[in-house]
């Protein structure tokens, strides 16, 4: 058995602190995905810095055009907020199909994009709506942030503090989950920006992790409707094959939840 130190953080500069005086810590809010990594010895931090009570890291607020989801955050006061199921509806049905219930209770937004798992619900819709992340040190857009599988733009010891998310005129999300893991086989995020812009995301089919989407991107903006990608066509190329389904298969997907998802942005 290996040692672990256990810390609780009061706030954003001391868990920034107690990381630097660790030999390999690791910020813990949720621990939806580190616990299990530490049960299977994949990782044995010599610190763990909880950062789930710290009150600056935790809540939502809308705010004009901005609507703002602190790290901490868990998945379900994300789905139950008035502000985010007013200022960006999207947001909260995502959060209703991720996981299950004690995933939802207990996992956190900035873990989950902290991560950066390939199947993720979150990146999809911080990609799609341009998001900015922030951080102790600095603010990061959404396509700087995202570099690859379960790897960010993040430094060592650098902690997310809230995502900053502009309010699209519309916006969807649908996914097909893997009925066991109930991660996204494949997901869309499709959203239409005030100025008449569109973003279109998907998770868990790309082989580097959440991916823009540019052929139905560009069908959207000519028409914002289901039927305006009747014709579109998917490529494969680069996209994940494996015992769950094959590339052309994620392809395929990509369009009928892009279809699902536009019909519930309205």
């Amino acid at each position: 058995m290996y040692e672990t130190h256990y810390h609780r953080a009061s706030s954003v500069d001391d868990a920034a602190a107690l990381f630097a005086k660790g030999t390999d810590a690791k910020y813990l809010a949720g621990g939806q995905t580190l616990l299990p990594v530490m049960k299977q010895r994949l990782a044995s931090p010599s610190d763990l810095i909880d950062i789930a009570k710290i009150e600056d890291l935790v809540g939502c607020e809308a705010s004009g055009d901005t609507l703002t989801i602190r790290a901490a955050t868990t998945y379900y006061d994300i789905m139950t907020s008035g502000d985010v199921a007013k200022a960006i509806p999207a947001i909260a049905h995502l959060t209703s199909v991720l996981g299950d219930p004690a995933v939802r209770y207990c996992g956190t937004i900035g873990g989950s994009i902290a991560n950066n798992d390939p199947a993720a619900d979150f990146p999809a819709a911080l990609v799609a709506l341009g998001a900015t992340v922030k951080t102790n040190k600095r603010s990061i857009s959404a396509d700087d942030f995202f570099r690859g599988l379960f790897t960010t733009a993040l430094e060592d010891g650098e902690l997310i503090t809230a995502v900053s998310f502009p309010v699209p005129a519309k916006a969807g999300y649908a996914k097909f989950r893997h009925p066991a893991s109930r991660f996204a086989l494949t997901g869309v995020f499709v959203a239409r920006t005030k100025s008449g812009d569109v973003r279109v995301a998907a998770t868990g089919a790309s082989q580097s992790g959440v991916m823009r989407v540019g052929a139905i991107e560009t069908a959207l903006k000519s028409s914002w409707s289901a039927g305006a990608l009747d014709s579109v066509t998917i490529s494969a190329d680069g996209l994940l094959s494996d015992i769950h389904g094959s590339a052309d298969y994620r392809a395929n997907l990509i369009k009928v939840m892009a279809q699902r998802a536009v019909a519930a942005a309205g």
